[in-house]
């Protein structure tokens, strides 16, 4: 019997033990005639035991941080300071390979780099512990330590809208782009931190505010003018990603049918939004009762602005999205009718699956987005119909089959999700990986049925909005464990499917074709089972997975494959080819249907055995076959059960049965495509395209593949038959045949109209063998055109067509559009007779950023066409830069980017070897580490991408070699750690194991340091990597204490103040420095108190330097001053400890997590630590005690609870027995750290109450009035010495007596990449 499943909190405790919000309240006021933002926003953080809480913030001017009403101090370094990288660029790359390496490592980089927290606050001033009841009771856990929740309010204003949000004339609008909420309200942006908000905006009071939640109340101020505030609550904890806003002068329309709908748009949009939304209650119902819970959040809201505002057409934000009003439409549309309702009714799946239910893990995130996937699925099939809905799936399939080849694809891989860094849901990679969800969650339905499939969704929403322990995270575990226990799938299965089709990448290729036995009557079906990816990686990636047990090099799928058999007196299904075992498989299936013995009978002359006449010819042994067997046609996986990609061979003539017999849209498809592809063409196959093409009863998106199958099949072989029924099935619909001219369109018929609609383009693509259109096809073209033959007449008429879409324009402009599209391809088709120049000329003015949106980035496309076919892929390239540079609006960036990509992958698959010039290069990796690109991160992946493709590598961040990666410099790298706080960044950053992801950083030398001077203090104007030392002193010195620490807040505070921010750039270095201030004997430091005196070094980002004084014993006066200095270099981001196991700063308690041990070294030091590093090495006898007595302790109570286990064996499985352990246990562990650090202090009193009569203070010293000095104690670390011992000896200062010895011991450690 399994255990019962412990309940999961609502909002768990981050796995980096960082600070966790449990809520957050924004008030701002927006000026959109000064374009200001200005306000506030309050959290309430349990703030970790290390007292820093590190926020994420960008383009922010941070006026003041308050913790509980009081000022405190905050370091705040903006990421985005990009640098001047042209000479660096300039000399580092040498040829595209290079430059793709450079790009790689600057967009790793600046990933990486925006997981760290950039606003640090001190919240430590008055953090105290409160005492630990000890009382146990059998049936109570003991009191603990009160959680540290701090309100921090942080006072800001927006200094540049540029990302995160934007202003439009009197519109202001946020996007919901990768981790750039942070750009206009301080938050923790990560996915693991969900709370409620509290939402106020002040706005001028003839503007709307539409923000997340439920609209409480609004407020309208006296002052002049007047002001509205409108007061938003959200209680459904969300990530910060969700939180989005739109101001501007909305039209406001109420939803008819369900008021907790409203619809908005801006003026001249709304008679176009009524059209558009009055199916939308629909939908709104459908996911309601299928999921049997009412809408999770208080009301829902549909924003439509205009389509140069938005950077995607959909941005999904709380109960709130924001859609470019392009999807929008009036009556006299249908084209965009479709489109536009499937894209309404995915955004409302989103607010059910991935803003209400988020994923657990990033590699949880595909199981979400394929859940709103299948819910919009569901809508399709209700309202748009159940052949729209498997056909979309159909095509659906056959795209993933195709792009299913690599690890990118890998859905649940944590391997996957670490190296795309949240970028996989860009570009097509996203909609691969979506509709690869989607199919692998149908494919579970299948297997379970509809009705348990259902349920499964139900039980989430269930205990989603359970008031008691509800639980909004789902995870891929979580929902196999669903589909054991609702769907009643076996757990051998599920425990092969997942690892293989979500951990896995590849989908099963089958090949297969089949001989009829008419002997035995039963068909043969031979079987070749391949993959779509490489065997050896596919293996590698299952073999990776610790659930899978397919490790023998078989790389099948779970399950059994159904063939379907169409026969004489019926259909059957035979569940027989099973997907793994053997590649090759061969199959006896049964036949139910005789054939009458009869006397097989030759055709007549001049006949063809399928009925069709024809000259000369011979029929086939698949024809013949066809008519000696009982069979009709064979179809394999007719449900679609499985994501394959299948070639089945049967004769033509059942492959004809199955396009005119089949009703199914799949099957008539799949026949479709075989006859297209077939070596020889014969008439008959020809007639059952125009048959079917002209059949009205048949789905519309199959007859439109009908007519561009007869496009491609004609040809001379057939006397271009298939354009001749083209062609005569157009006009005896469309003209009028009294003045043979085209008729006005008739929109009565949906499905006629977009049939016809796709004649014309089916009519241009029939090509002669000398790769021309036929004369027929030009005809027709320019008869539709109502233009002559000539060159000349037909631009003419583009011209005219140009002028009619200014006087009255057309939807999107799509009429200008299609001209610019048809004047660039006439220019590259006719270029012997048409100069270039003067189309470039005659395009070019359409660039004007007054023009609509749809025709400027036309415009700019059909040039960069005409550009990289008259001078090639550079000076495209450079053509595409100063158009990135020019275009106003982030979509814009968006499509010349992808653009500028489709281009570069023509020239890789192009014969030409054109060289790119460096110039071109650098100018590309500028533009990644700009502004542009950080304020856009669709055009940074594009980016990143073309200097992929230029390279011949893959367009993805998957499977770069990071190891080999050229390092980009020390101040890009690390140039944001220049304040007190900056040691605290690696541990609040969310985890990246090193095993997995090797970091950028080169570790192969450690920077060299000057050997100058310095003072103790933050040295931000330097550019050496030099030591610091902070000095902490005991209680039982009160003068020296009042000195040293004086001289520490000197040091600390010296160039520090509230919010004052630091700009350091350090170069380069090769050693290290230790430096040390020059003391008189009144200020030096007592050795006496065992001093731990604590050394940072701010250099290279990949190595940490830490050094510890250690206790120094002067035998005589006459002899040598002897110091040992222990240095301890780690070139690693992971936090380092002495080696020495005895040192009081550490915790030797297994039993005690690495929070406590944070929390213990903050005690035990009187100097606030802002390093989160335990640093000592200072042996203590009391200690050992400690531990002899804990040993003895611990194995009576090991005795203790052996026998309590066995007295509780028959309660393992009561919940109540669990909770009760659980609580127990943490009980314990916080005893033993309250414990260890009263023992902590108490041995350190102890050290010096017992040396207090030994003269090891220099003001002890008689006569030695010396200053001490550490001129140049240089080490130089190489990786090759892990463990280097060098004595170094300061040089005396005149008029001082004996120098002082050190000795230096450095221990370097260098970065396992293993």
């Amino acid at each position: 019997m399994a255990k019962p499943r412990k309940p999961k909190p609502e909002d768990p405790k981050p796995a980096n033990s960082g600070a966790v919000v449990r809520h957050q309240k924004l008030c701002l006021s927006i000026d959109t005639n000064l374009r200001r933002i200005y306000g506030y926003t309050q959290l309430e953080i349990e703030v970790p035991d290390i007292g820093i809480v590190g926020l994420h913030a960008e383009n922010l001017g941070i006026e003041s941080v308050l913790v509980d009403g009081d000022l405190t101090e905050f370091e705040y370094y903006p990421h985005n300071q990009g640098a001047d990288s042209e000479k660096r660029w300039a000399s580092a790359v040498s040829s595209p390979i290079s430059a793709a390496d450079a790009a790689a490592a600057a967009y790793v980089t600046a990933l990486e780099m925006e997981l760290i927290p950039n606003l640090l606050i001190n919240c430590c001033n008055k953090m105290q512990i409160e005492p630990v009841n000890t009382e146990t009771n059998g049936d109570q856990s003991s009191a603990e330590v009160k959680q540290n929740v701090k309100s921090i309010r942080v006072n800001y204003w927006v200094e540049k809208m540029e990302t995160g949000i934007h202003f439009e004339d009197n519109v202001v609008h946020t996007d919901n782009q990768l981790r750039r909420s942070r750009c206009w309200f301080p938050c923790i942006d990560g996915n693991n931190q969900r709370c409620c908000y509290d939402l106020e905006f002040t706005v001028a009071h003839n503007l709307v505010a539409v923000s997340n939640g439920t609209l409480l109340y609004q407020v309208l101020s006296r002052d002049d003018p007047p002001h509205k505030t409108y007061v938003y609550r959200l209680d459904v904890p969300v990530t910060s990603q969700w939180i989005s806003l739109a101001v501007g002068p909305f039209e406001i329309l109420p939803d008819q049918h369900n008021g907790l709908i409203s619809h908005m748009c801006l003026p001249p949009d709304l008679p176009k939004l009524r059209n558009t939304v009055e199916f939308f209650h629909s939908a709104f119902s459908e996911y309601e009762q299928y999921l049997d819970a009412k809408f999770p959040f208080g009301s829902y809201k549909q924003v439509f602005l205009s389509p140069e505002m938005a950077i995607s057409s959909s941005n999904f934000g709380a109960s709130l999205s924001i859609l470019s009003s392009q999807v929008l439409f009036d009556e006299k549309v249908i084209d965009q009718t479709i489109d536009t309702c499937i894209k309404l009714a995915f955004a409302l799946a989103r607010q059910w699956f991935g803003v209400y239910i988020t994923p657990e893990a990033p590699n949880d995130e595909w199981l979400l987005d394929g859940l709103a996937g299948f819910l919009t699925d569901l809508f399709i099939k209700k309202f748009l119909g159940n052949n729209e809905a498997r056909y979309r799936r159909y095509k659906a399939n056959c795209a993933v089959c195709k792009a299913d080849d690599s690890g990118a694809t890998a859905l649940g891989s944590s391997f996957a999700c670490k190296d795309l860094y949240g970028t996989h849901s860009i570009g097509l990679l996203g909609n691969i990986r979506s509709w690869k969800s989607v199919a692998i969650l149908q494919m579970l339905e299948k297997q379970m049925g509809p009705d348990f499939f259902k349920k499964i969704l139900q039980a989430i929403i269930y205990r989603a909005q359970n008031t008691t322990c509800p639980v909004r995270s789902l995870s891929t575990k979580e929902f196999r464990h669903f589909a054991n226990k609702i769907g009643n799938l076996e757990r051998p299965f599920l425990k092969e499917f997942f690892p293989r089709w979500v951990g896995s990448y590849g989908c099963p290729v089958l090949r297969m074709g089949f001989s009829y036995n008419k002997r035995k009557n039963i068909i043969e079906l031979a079987v070749l089972r391949e993959c779509t990816a490489t065997i050896d990686s596919s293996v590698s990636v299952l073999n990776a997975n610790p659930d899978s047990e397919n490790h023998d090099g078989d790389i099948g799928w779970p399950g059994v494959m159904t063939v379907r058999v169409y026969e004489l007196d019926g259909m059957s299904d035979h569940p027989d080819l099973p997907m793994a075992g053997d590649a090759w498989q061969l199959l006896e299936i049964a036949c139910h249907s005789k054939l009458a013995a009869r006397r097989y009978q030759k055709p007549k002359k001049g006949s063809k055995p399928d009925g069709s006449d024809d000259n000369g010819d011979i029929p086939t042994v698949d024809m013949r076959s066809s008519v000696e067997s009982p069979l009709l046609w064979i179809r394999a996986d007719p449900e679609m059960e499985y994501l394959a990609e299948i070639h089945f061979n049967q004769p033509v003539q059942m492959w004809i049965n199955q396009l005119e017999k089949d009703e199914d849209v799949v099957a008539q498809a799949q026949a479709i495509t075989a006859l297209e592809s077939l070596p020889e063409l014969s008439f008959s196959v020809v007639k059952a395209l125009n048959n079917f093409l002209t059949d009205s009863k048949a789905f519309w998106r199959v007859r439109i593949e009908a007519a561009f199958a007869l496009a491609s099949t004609s040809s001379e072989e057939t006397d271009f038959t298939g354009l001749q029924h083209l062609v005569k099935f157009y006009k005896s619909r469309r003209f009028d045949a009294d003045i043979g001219l085209p008729k006005p369109n008739d929109f009565r018929d949906f499905p006629e109209y977009f049939v016809l609609e796709a004649i014309p383009r089916a009519v241009a693509m029939v090509r002669a063998a000398d790769r021309k259109s036929p004369r027929e096809a030009v005809e027709f073209v320019l008869q539709l055109l109502k233009s002559m033959v000539f060159l000349s007449s037909l631009l003419k008429r583009i011209d005219r067509l140009l002028q009619f879409d200014r006087l009255m324009p057309s939807y999107n402009g799509i009429l200008t559009t299609s001209c610019i599209r048809t004047l660039a391809q006439i220019a590259l088709k006719l270029s012997g007779f048409i100069h270039l120049d003067h189309v470039f000329e005659l395009i070019k003015p359409f660039r004007d950023f007054e023009t609509i949106w749809q025709v400027r980035i036309e415009a700019s496309r059909a040039l960069l066409d005409l550009e990289f076919h008259c001078n090639g892929i550079d000076a495209a390239l450079l053509l595409f830069i100063k158009y990135i540079e020019e275009e106003p609006s982030l979509r814009g960036q968006v499509k010349l980017g992808v653009h500028a990509m489709r281009l570069c992958q023509i020239q890789a698959g192009s014969v030409s070897n054109e060289d790119i010039k460096e110039t071109t290069l650098v100018a590309l990796l500028q533009l990644l580490e700009s502004r542009t690109a950080f304020n856009n991160v669709f055009l940074r992946h594009y980016l990143f991408c073309i200097l992929q493709v230029l390279a011949g590598r893959s367009p993805t961040l998957y499977g770069l070699p990071k190891d080999k990666l050229p390092r980009i410099g020390d101040v890009e790298i690390c140039h944001e750690q220049k304040n007190n706080f900056a040691a605290l960044v690696a541990e609040m950053k969310p985890s990246q194991p090193s095993a997995d992801n090797p970091s950028l950083h080169d570790t192969s030398a450690i920077p060299e340091a000057s050997k100058e001077l310095d003072t103790v203090s933050n040295s931000h104007e330097r550019k050496t990597a030099v030591v610091k030392i902070r000095v902490k002193q005991s209680a039982t010195t009160s003068k020296a204490e009042e000195a040293d620490n004086g001289t520490v807040e000197r040091s600390q505070g010296g160039e520090r103040s509230q919010g004052k921010h630091h700009d350091t750039d350090r170069g380069a270095t090769s050693s290290v420095s230790v430096d040390a201030p020059q003391r008189n004997s009144a200020e030096a430091v007592s050795i006496s108190n065992q001093n731990i005196e604590e050394v940072n070094s701010f250099h290279d980002h990949g190595s940490r330097i830490t050094a510890s004084i250690g206790s120094a014993k002067i035998a005589s006066e006459g002899d040598n001053f002897g110091k040992e200095l222990q240095c301890t270099a780690d070139s690693d981001n992971v936090s380092v400890h002495p080696d020495d196991p005895s040192s009081p700063s550490i915790i030797q308690d297994n039993y005690v997590d690495a929070e406590a041990q944070k929390y213990a070294s903050l005690q035990t030091l009187s100097v606030s630590r802002h390093d989160g590093f335990s640093l000592g090495a200072v042996d203590s006898p009391f200690r050992e005690k400690e531990k002899g007595k804990k040993k003895k302790k611990k194995e009576k109570k090991v005795k203790e609870n052996k026998r309590k286990r066995e007295d509780h064996k028959g309660d393992r499985d009561n919940p109540e027995y669990l909770e009760k352990k659980r609580l127990k246990k943490e009980k314990k562990q916080k005893e033993k750290e309250m414990a260890m650090l009263l023992s902590e202090v108490k041995a350190t009193s102890t050290e010096l109450r017992d040396k207090k009569e030994e003269p090891t203070s220099l003001t002890d010293l008689p006569g030695k009035k010396e200053e001490v000095d550490i001129s140049s104690a240089t080490v130089q670390l190489k990786p090759s010495d892990p463990h280097k011992v060098a004595e170094t000896r300061s040089e005396p200062k005149e008029g001082t007596s004996a120098p002082p010895k050190f000795r230096i011991k450095i221990k370097n450690k260098t970065l396992n990449k293993s």
